[in-house]
């Protein structure tokens, strides 16, 4: 069996402990350390060799967005961070996963159950224990005016297509689909995205998107039109699905079990979009752990929809487009660095 040996990188000591603890429960999972702040983890890591850090953001001398920064600069490595999900911070924890953090997990105390944080710390570090973290580059910049420039979301979108886009990512998907969606024209075809994350953090993830992108970036909301120059984000804890009514597509936001233990889940919309869209659906599938989303890109692609897999060796954790590949789901897998372009293409072709 394979050890998978953690560092926890925290200022408190109540919660190194409790880590440490339900960590150690699991065979394949070993403490090796922990450290009070990033200057004594610098030293940890050189000594102890580490697969994954478990990292604080709020810490003293140096704040945990600071040394992600400087770490996957000079030594990427897996990091799951442990914070707290409050909208004061969902900002910060985004910003996390866009430096390179494979995940963001609840800190024990809040409002989730420990029993349920702990289940959640397991599963992301045995996810960072094999994901593909590479050094960070990627920076945002914000988007051109054009076209709508009256600052009024909406004040473009005027008509409906029958085209459709959707996408389905998880571990890594933040920041591929930082680079996909900036790259769109602000006139591509209605877009949804299902990305498995936390409630508090899809509208900021819509909101910051929308900053940086040329389409118009929100989550979703019962009942939205999905309409050219827009893209609809599932909101976290609910699934998405897409319905037609008449020439119009537009979004249903619901509850209901967890599928593949996600809400929102890929498969839910992928399926959707199967029996709405058909031949007029592009699908694609991203970076991801497990095999959510695999059995509706095949639903997609036997009703006649183009269907995209990113490639392994641009992926996080090759996990759901890797099933998805197995499953005949796939017709065109590629790097993350020309899907945009691809989406674009399709786009232009004529479909019925």
């Amino acid at each position: 069996m394979i050890m998978i040996k953690v560092l926890i990188i925290d200022d408190s000591a109540l919660v190194r402990k409790l880590l440490t603890k339900e960590l150690d429960k699991e065979k394949d999972i070993k403490v090796v350390g922990s450290a009070i702040n990033p200057y004594v983890a610098r030293r940890k890591i050189a000594e102890l060799d580490p697969d994954v850090l478990t990292l604080d953001l709020e810490m003293p001398r140096m704040d945990g967005l600071s040394f992600l920064s400087k770490l996957m600069k000079y030594h990427p490595m897996p990091v799951v961070v442990v914070s707290s999900l409050t909208p004061a911070n969902s900002d910060n924890a985004l910003t996390a996963l866009r430096l390179g953090a494979v995940d963001v997990i609840c800190k024990p105390g809040s409002a989730y159950s420990t029993r349920e944080i702990s289940r959640q710390i397991i599963k992301s570090v045995r996810t960072a224990s094999v994901a593909n973290v590479k050094k960070t580059t990627t920076k945002l910049t914000k988007k051109k005016q054009v076209g709508n420039t009256d600052g009024h979301p909406g004040a473009r979108l005027k008509t409906t297509t029958k085209k459709l886009i959707a996408i389905g990512s998880s571990t890594g998907g933040t920041k591929a689909l930082e680079e996909i969606l900036p790259a769109l024209p602000p006139r591509l075809p209605g877009t949804v995205i299902v990305q498995h994350m936390p409630p508090v953090f899809t509208k900021s993830f819509a909101e910051r998107l929308n900053n940086v992108c040329r389409v118009n970036v929100k989550e979703a909301e019962n009942g939205d039109w999905i309409q050219p120059g827009q893209v609809l984000i599932a909101p976290g804890n609910y699934h998405m699905l897409v319905q037609k009514k008449g020439a119009k597509y537009y979004v249903k936001i619901k509850q209901g079990p967890p599928v593949h233990h996600h809400r929102p889940s890929v498969d839910v919309m992928f399926n959707s979009v199967a029996e709405a869209a058909g031949v007029n659906a592009t699908g694609v599938i991203l970076t991801g752990m497990g095999s959510d989303g695999a059995k509706g890109l095949k639903a997609m692609r036997d009703q006649g929809a183009h269907t995209i897999g990113q490639s392994e060796e641009t992926c996080v954790v090759y996990g759901m487009p890797k099933v998805a590949q197995e499953v005949g789901a796939v017709v065109e897998t590629l790097p993350l660095s020309q899907i945009a372009e691809a989406i674009v293409a399709r786009t232009k072709e004529k479909v019925v």
